[in-house]
C-alpha cells in the first residue's frame, strides 16, 4: 500500500513537470551605438583609435571636453603712463 501511494505521487510529479512552461532565451542585447567601444561605456567618434567620449545608460553620447584655459590676468594698475 504504501509503494502505491509514493508511486502515484511520483506520476503526478512527473505529469504536470512534462506541463511546466519554460522561459523563452533572452534577446540578445541591441548592437552598441555608432563609435561605441565594445565591452564598456567608452566612445571613439572619430575612429582615430583614441576614446573621446563616453554614451550614458539612456543612449546619450558625452564627449570628453578639454579642461577650459584659465582667464587671462587682469592688468596691472602699473605700468605705462601716457
Amino acid at each position: 500500500m504504501r509503494h502505491r501511494s509514493i508511486m502515484l505521487a511520483a506520476c503526478g510529479m512527473l505529469m504536470l513537470g512534462a506541463c511546466a512552461k519554460k522561459a523563452p532565451p533572452a534577446p540578445p542585447p541591441p548592437p552598441p551605438p555608432p563609435g561605441a567601444v565594445a565591452g564598456s561605456h567608452a566612445a571613439d567618434r572619430d575612429g582615430d583609435g583614441i576614446v573621446d567620449g563616453y554614451y550614458t545608460s539612456d543612449g546619450i553620447y558625452h564627449p570628453y571636453a578639454a579642461p577650459t584655459p584659465p582667464p587671462p590676468p587682469a592688468p596691472t594698475r602699473r605700468g605705462e603712463r601716457g
